[in-house]
């Protein structure tokens, strides 16, 4: 049974990091327990509503940003992964990886609409492309694809195979191009979206598995959300332009554009880099807030500013069995998944 509760959130202080006078931000961390059965992957904000979507590995919570009150439950989602909401045409979808579907659900009640199967297996990431009405899907399949669905009808449009059967985080530029990072190879692949023809494929060094990405289409910048050093990479040439220094287990980034604000979650180290764009190719790290140990994605309103993390809640690991050898890699069991915790970033 889930069970779903909330107790009285809590504001914790940012850790501010100032590599200049005058560059620091002061930001806040409010910490929700929005309680939830289920591993967890992608976060994605609804744009001024204050609706989050969190996939927990079966389903897909619908939280209240402002007050981690639980609005709604989208279920049958067998491993989810990403999110994806197409406003124009109010629908939703989910990738879900256990059975190789999207779930297409309608944006207003949360109701499953359609379960549109895709063969392409691996399914991960997510995104909707505003200019040609299409969701992109990123799979991790054998080899590596990336694939478009029309957001009216649900219908595969297109299929690409990749170099990598890793690809991650993707973005489009508007005018027909779409950049895929792929964590195996540390490369970009640049695609047309409408025929889904591989254009060129980009070198990221000294970035280590990019995974997530967003791009600033005025200045032509891609970010590429990597290991330990992520990169900015001009859209055009393919020229890594900057790098920025970030904690360890970056999975999704975030880009607030109005605010020329970008968020790298690390998992690893529990804290959210903050860096400001100041020109195409000048990036201020502004903040360093602590988050939470496995808030390793994040999602950004861009109509209210705030920005969402989550990190799961475990119970005690099992007892070893007497006689029982240590772990490969010397990794301690873990305990259940009995929970999670929503933290929302503010200034």
């Amino acid at each position: 049974m889930i069970q779903y509760h909330r107790i009285t959130p809590f504001i914790i202080a940012a850790l501010l990091t100032a590599p200049a006078p005058g560059a620091a931000q002061t930001f806040k961390v409010e910490k929700f327990n929005i309680g939830g059965e289920g591993g967890h992957d992608y976060i994605t904000a609804e744009p001024g509503t204050g609706r989050v979507f969190i996939s927990r590995g079966t389903h897909v919570m619908v939280v209240d940003g402002r007050t981690g009150k639980l609005l709604g439950d989208i279920t049958d989602t067998p491993r989810v992964h990403g999110i994806g909401l197409a406003i124009k045409e109010k629908r939703g979808f989910t990738t879900n990886a256990g059975d190789s579907t999207v779930t297409m659900f309608d944006l207003e009640t949360l109701l499953p609409i359609e379960k549109i199967s895709v063969p392409a297996g691996g399914l991960d990431g997510i995104m909707y492309d505003d200019a040609s009405r299409q969701l992109i899907l990123t799979n991790h399949s054998t080899p590596g694809t990336a694939v478009t669905l029309d957001a009216k009808t649900g219908k595969v449009s297109g299929i690409a195979t990749l170099e990598d059967r890793a690809p991650e985080g993707a973005a489009t530029d508007g005018k027909g191009k779409m950049y895929v990072n792929n964590e195996g190879t540390n490369t970009i692949q640049v695609l047309n979206v409408n025929s889904m023809q591989v254009l060129g494929s980009w070198p990221l060094a000294p970035c280590e598995g990019p995974t997530g990405m967003a791009l600033d289409r005025p200045s032509k910048r891609i970010f590429a959300g990597c290991s330990d050093t992520s990169v900015v990479v001009d859209a055009v040439t393919g020229k890594v332009v900057a790098k920025i220094a970030n904690g360890d287990g970056v999975d999704a980034l975030g880009y607030d554009a109005s605010e020329k604000l970008i968020y790298l979650p690390a998992g690893q180290t529990g804290t959210v880099t903050i860096v400001r764009q100041d020109g195409p190719d000048k990036y201020t790290t502004i903040a360093t807030v602590p988050t939470m140990k496995g808030a390793k994605t994040i999602a950004v309103d861009p109509v209210t500013h705030r920005a969402y993390a989550v990190a799961l809640v475990r119970g005690p690991a099992p007892a070893p069995a007497p006689g029982a050898t240590k772990p490969a890699g010397g990794r301690a069991p873990q305990g259940p998944i009995i929970g999670a915790w929503m933290m929302v970033i503010s200034h």
